[in-house]
């Protein structure tokens, strides 16, 4: 008599536990993961269209990251719109390419990427291009 309740109790138990394991596993995944520079870091394009819907346009990347600073030309920042602001400082770096790796790697108070840490190249490049006219 005390067999079957015993036996429900522990077919009971082994599925608890079973389903445990699955939920503690889940919630202890990694939230994200960390990228080094140079290297593939698989996931992070997919995040960021789903979190943006696809690419940004430069008009978005500007007005959301960059405005601030190149829209007032904080800290000698080159004002959006002033081209010969920008083209002065693209023939000494060789053009909008050579723009686009100094924002990728940072300069002067312009942290690596601007604000915008989870812009691709590409986004970044169309938003140089937005402000400089180039």
């Amino acid at each position: 008599m005390l067999a079957a309740p015993v036996a429900v109790l522990s077919l009971w138990a082994a599925g608890v536990q079973a389903a445990t394991d699955a939920e503690i596993a889940e919630r202890l995944k990694p939230v994200g993961e960390v990228c080094v520079a140079g290297q593939e870091c698989k996931g992070v394009a997919t995040a960021a269209a789903a979190a943006g819907g696809g690419a940004r346009s430069g008009d978005d990347v500007v007005a959301k990251y960059c405005n601030a600073c190149h829209g007032t030309g904080l800290l000698n920042a080159p004002k959006v719109g002033d081209s010969a602001a920008w083209k002065t400082r693209a023939d000494a770096k060789g053009g909008l390419d050579g723009l686009l790796q100094s924002a990728l790697s940072g300069l002067n108070a312009m942290p690596p990427k601007g604000t915008c840490a989870d812009c691709s190249d590409d986004e970044l490049k169309a938003a140089i291009g937005k402000m400089s006219g180039l």
